[in-house]
């Protein structure tokens, strides 16, 4: 019956772990004042989207913790928790990105071109912003269907198999909520007001 339950979510995690960074990549791209449609950006979103990260994190160590004290249903409502902080995160982010041109590391004079003067003030802080970002970028990825296969595993009562992805799902969904942190507080200097 659990393995039924698990092969029947196999294809929605499959679809959803591929729609959702397509969907993002395509989003990301599309600028609503592109189609005629002037919208102010939405600048007082990064702020929250990174606090929200780092609510994420908080209530993930919060659901490991509960968890190795035998509290498995406080544990499955702050995983839950933590999934919906990740999607109001992906929403909000979207919502952003398709309403402001990205932001550059180190455009001091907000024009969209990091010149020669402001690279010099960045130095190499540029190189750990850029391994920050493109880590936490490509792990946000791998995550969602590590997420989902072990939610799933634990909605089907197959804790062995659940702990086991478990103990590799939690560092990396750690990881990228706290860098999601981080690559904010790093580029929060050059947000255009």
């Amino acid at each position: 019956m659990e393995d039924s339950l698990e092969k029947k979510y196999n294809k929605l995690i499959v679809a959803v772990s591929i729609i959702i960074p397509v969907a993002v990549a395509v989003l990301f791209a599309v600028k609503l004042k592109d189609f005629g449609i002037n919208v102010e950006p939405l600048s007082f979103l990064p702020p929250i989207y990174a606090t929200t990260n780092g609510i994420t994190a908080v209530v993930l160590v919060w659901g490991v913790l509960a968890i190795k004290n035998g509290k498995r249903k406080l544990h499955e409502r702050l995983m839950t928790f933590a999934i919906f902080l990740s999607l109001a995160f992906l929403v909000m982010y979207v919502a952003y990105h398709m309403t402001a041109d990205s932001t550059k590391l180190g455009d001091l004079n907000h024009d969209g071109i990091v010149d020669a003067v402001e690279m010099a003030k960045v130095g190499a802080l540029r190189y750990i912003y850029v391994f920050i970002l493109i880590t936490h970028i490509i792990l946000s990825v791998v995550i969602i269907p590590m997420v989902l296969v072990t939610y799933v595993r634990a909605l089907s009562q197959r804790f062995d198999r659940h702990r086991k992805i478990a103990k590799i799902t939690f560092p990396l969904w750690l990881y990228v909520a706290v860098t999601g942190v981080v690559v904010y507080l790093m580029i929060s200097p050059y947000y255009a007001n």
